[in-house]
């Protein structure tokens, strides 16, 4: 109905000035959107190396030399001394490529490893964007260039690898556990068979079984499952690997029985464990000794007392609710304990920079609550109650800060000015300042595995054989 305006007549409708202020506000994040990812592909520019699909060329170079009829392990690439290093299993998924150019087959991978990670993101991100009530897409749209812009996605995408489809595997289980946890409350009346059995969560560990499949190391996702009693995923996660490892000996034997039996055991084919880019435990310890190999019983002992360290942290983070700090947690000590741990191979560190800038926001809200702040520092005060906490525009600061520097840490990647080669240079060649710049990535590991906060409540994915304390959790809230 028209209304008077300063003695006109407005004819229009609220309904239209609401979608006008709509489109003004979808043009305005559109617009941001657009500036963030220019930004991103400066970032990558600037702090990023050339990138020609280097490991791309060695798996095309593999399957083409084996889809011609000779050996998969025996394919050396061309100047170098690098050949396939994965399963068979993994030789078989990416058979297919060899009908395609190797840049062609570099970018259907890099599209596919962006589409992965933007729908990864949706799924940890939505809970904390649904509290805070932002956009969905607009925050995926902007979390994915800032993610890409990282070193190990930048890495991943532009030597040609696979960690991002990795992670995203990994990562479905967690989102399946959480439907899982939900029973029911994504089915709508119409649903199909197909759907419901999705949304059921009853699938979980498909997909930490498959990357186990393809790659050894997400195997302590099975372990730290059954450590928190999670049967049912992990038992899924077990047979999912093993039919599928079963199955690669089954189609092709001679390649599984030679990795098996003796691939799997050379790890000079992967490189020195001193190199720059190798940011794992004994990356560092190679490095901190100046020597091409690692200390191995000091690298040992260390080892175990981190497995120790971030498996148990991981179970009480799923004890208290927070099931995606545990699962990053295991990632990241993945990371730290593994021989070999290029850059590339880092991602866990994009959900815990999710972590920690959500524990900042948790703890700004719950500081401007009265009935939360006797967890975060208030003082005693009349009748029990707690009086407001010292600063609280201060309150999160430390994680906030913390996910800041973190970021800022793998996007800018202090390790390249420093890299040095044995025996040619010295890893001390650049004094103390310039063994701490090359070594940045793998101390900044094991702080996130010694220190990562979890939230507790944060998202529960409790099912079956219940682990927590019902009534510790509620306390903790």
């Amino acid at each position: 109905m028209p209304t008077a305006v300063g003695g006109r007549v407005d004819r229009r409708t609220p309904v239209r000035r609401v979608t006008r202020g709509i489109d003004r506000r979808t043009v305005v994040r559109t617009g941001i959107v657009v500036a963030v990812t220019y930004a991103a592909w400066l970032a990558i520019g600037a702090f990023g190396r050339p990138y020609s699909f280097f490991d791309m060329k060695i798996y095309h170079g593999a399957v083409v030399w084996w889809a011609s009829g000779h050996e998969l392990y025996g394919f050396i690439a061309p100047d170098t001394t690098l050949g396939f290093t994965y399963p068979p299993f993994a030789g078989l998924v990416m058979l297919p490529m060899a009908h395609l150019p190797v840049e062609m087959a570099g970018l259907v991978n890099a599209t596919a490893s962006i589409a992965a990670l933007a729908i990864v993101l949706a799924g940890l991100l939505r809970p904390c964007i649904d509290r805070l009530g932002w956009p969905l897409w607009y925050t995926v749209a902007i979390a994915t260039p800032l993610a890409v812009a990282l070193e190990p996605a930048r890495e991943t995408l532009g030597y040609g690898q696979v960690n991002l489809l990795l992670f995203a595997l990994i990562m479905a289980d967690l989102i399946g556990l959480r439907w899982r946890a939900r029973r029911g409350t994504h089915v709508a009346p119409g649903d199909g068979p197909l759907l419901r059995f999705v949304y059921s969560g009853a699938w979980a560990g498909v997909g930490i079984g498959l990357a186990t499949a393809v790659k050894l190391t997400p195997a302590l996702f099975i372990i730290y499952l059954m450590i928190g009693r999670q049967w049912r995923a992990a038992t899924t996660a077990i047979a999912t690997a093993l039919a599928v490892t079963v199955g690669s000996f089954t189609v092709v034997g001679p390649e599984s029985r030679a990795y098996f039996g003796g691939v799997l055991w050379q790890t000079e084919r992967v490189g020195a464990a001193d190199m720059t880019p190798n940011q794992s435990l004994a990356g560092l310890l190679a490095r901190l000794y100046d020597s091409i190999e690692t200390p191995g019983l000091l690298w040992f002992t260390f080892a175990i007392l981190m497995l120790a360290l971030g498996l148990s942290r991981a179970v009480n983070a799923r004890a208290d609710g927070d099931e995606l700090t545990a699962f990053t947690l295991v990632g990241l000590t993945t990371n730290v304990i593994s021989p070999i741990s290029w850059t590339h191979h880092l991602v866990w560190v994009i959900p815990a920079i999710i972590v920690l800038a959500d524990a900042a926001v948790r703890r700004r809200d719950a500081s401007r609550n009265p009935t939360t702040r006797a967890g975060l520092g208030g003082l005693p005060g009349v009748n029990g109650l707690r009086s407001p906490i010292w600063y609280p525009a201060l309150t999160g600061l430390r994680h906030g800060g913390a996910a800041v520097l973190l970021y800022l840490l793998f996007l800018v990647s202090p390790i390249w000015p420093y890299e040095h080669q044995l025996p040619e240079v010295s890893h001390y060649q650049d004094g103390l300042f310039g063994a701490l710049m090359e070594n940045s990535l793998a101390v900044a590991l094991i702080v996130l595995v010694a220190a990562l906060p979890w939230r507790p409540g944060a998202e529960p994915a409790f099912y079956g054989d219940r682990t927590a304390r019902p009534g510790a959790l509620a306390a903790r809230r």
